[in-house]
Order: C-alpha cells, then structure tokens, then sequence
C-alpha cells in the first residue's frame, strides 16, 4: 500500500473512531483490497466489521439483495448495482455505512459498451449513496490500485460531509 492510500486509511479510521460509526465493503472486482486499506490502520475492528467479496452474481444477489433483473438488463457494471451493493452491505453486515465497487479491470471481459478499467464505486448508507466511474486502463494491477484508491477518497469525502455542520437557510 503506497504513502497517499495510508493517510487516507489513517483520516478514514480517525473520522470513523470519532464519530463511532461502522463500515463494512462489498467487493467484486476488487477483491477485498478496499477492505485490506481499512484494516492497514490498527484498531480499525472498532469500527470495520467485513466484507463481502461478491464476485459472481448469484451472490450479488443472494447476500446483498442486487435485483437480478438490474443484472441481467444492466450487467453488474453500473450505477444502480454499486449502489445496491452498499445499501445491501449495510443491512447484511449491519453497518452505518458501506463502500462498494463493482467493474472489469482486465485484461480481458470488456466489450465496446463497457472496456476494460470500467469501474463503478459507490459508498454511503441505506439512506445516501454517492457514486463515482472510473474509466482507465492501465492494466489489472494498477486499474485495482486506482479503483481502490479513488474509493477510500470517495469514503473520506463522504465522511467528511457527514461530519460537516448543516447550514440553516436563512431567508
């Protein structure tokens, strides 16, 4: 894990400590490597309670309730199946909140409609999901560094809004 993806973990951990909230993941083409950055931090069992590696289908569907007509109509590489993998996350692993990615990160599996280093991450609660497409080929190894990367950034973000004081609107 390279310097960048361990501050992330580290502000990660802190927020997540702080707020005594919990996370778990759902992965597929990542394969527990946005799980693997959560846990680089000690102490990360206060608040990481698992994963899910939902590599095929039936346990997109099984274990974290995607539609499989959503599957089958949209492929596993989209929006509205990142985000039910969270939301699913979340109720299965019975979170506060969930990071998911779901995509083709090669060599081979990409057609003209959805190429190689197609990567959809998602994170959020049953409540709000933010979503973020990733669109890069520069082989397996570093399309899942990236995907990984670029989802503890989308996490922290989202941790932070939460954090943030609401504004009242003043009118």
């Amino acid at each position: 894990m390279d310097f960048e993806a361990k501050v992330t973990s580290r502000e990660v951990s802190e927020l997540l400590w702080d707020m005594e909230k919990t996370v778990g993941t759902a992965e597929s083409c990542t394969g527990g490597r946005i799980a693997e950055a959560i846990i680089a931090v000690p102490g990360a069992s206060k608040y990481f309670k698992g994963g899910i590696i939902s590599y095929v289908n039936e346990i997109k569907e099984s274990l974290l309730g995607v539609d499989p007509q959503v599957l089958e109509e949209k492929t596993a590489v989209c929006e509205e199946v990142a985000v039910a993998m969270v939301k699913g996350a979340c109720k299965t692993l019975n979170t506060d909140y969930a990071i998911s990615a779901t995509g083709i990160a090669g060599p081979s599996g990409g057609t003209k409609d959805i190429p190689v280093g197609t990567i959809w991450l998602a994170c959020g609660n049953t409540e709000r999901v933010v979503t973020l497409l990733v669109q890069e080929d520069h082989g397996r190894d570093i399309n899942l560094a990236i995907a990984t990367n670029k989802a503890m950034h989308l996490f922290l973000s989202y941790l932070k809004e939460e954090t943030e004081p609401k504004e009242e609107n003043e009118g």
